[in-house]
């Protein structure tokens, strides 16, 4: 088997990861709401929240619970594989809505300690301020990954499948 067959069947075998392919997808939906959030209750066009951490919803939390809740559905929820998927979970949620959160808010009175004392400190390098979430920002990002994920893998599968499902590829 040459190097570069070896390599494709890697990438079929990737193209045929479900749990994957539709935590990604949360995380991608949960980001690109972060934009329909800013028209509504901002009203701003401001795309550069596509790559911006923080936010409503999480898009971690999306991730990481969509991908927990297709284990689970793949494995089992009595699989410890599941256990392990939920545990990580739990970890990155609470680190958003604390540890990061806390972090976002310590960086906002720094950059205002240097705007009220201009003189004093540098005011080059400003903090990034939008690095956690909210409780509400998580729970509704931990909500909307496994609603994508769970019906997805359920009824429509991996983008393999689906690839095969339009014609574009046969395995």
């Amino acid at each position: 088997m040459s190097s570069n067959s070896a390599f494709e069947t890697q990438f079929v075998y990737i193209l045929d990861n479900a749990v994957l392919a539709w935590g990604l997808a949360a995380c991608g939906l949960a980001q690109l709401s972060k934009l329909i959030f800013e028209l509504i209750f901002k009203k701003r066009w401001r795309p550069s929240v596509l790559i911006e951490t923080g936010g409503m919803p999480s898009s971690h939390s999306a991730l990481v619970t969509g991908t927990a809740a297709g284990v689970g559905l793949q494995l089992g929820f009595n699989d410890p594989v599941f256990a392990l998927a939920s545990t990580i979970a739990f970890i990155v949620m609470y680190d958003a809505s604390g540890i990061r959160r806390s972090a976002g808010l310590t960086a906002a009175k720094v950059n205002q300690i240097s705007k009220d004392n201009p003189n004093e400190f540098s005011s080059e390098n400003i903090l990034k301020e939008s690095l956690g979430h909210t409780k509400l920002e998580v729970l509704v990002g931990s909500l909307l990954g496994p609603m994508v994920s769970l019906p997805g893998i359920f009824f429509i599968g991996s983008p393999l499948h689906i690839l095969q499902m339009i014609g574009l590829v046969s395995v």
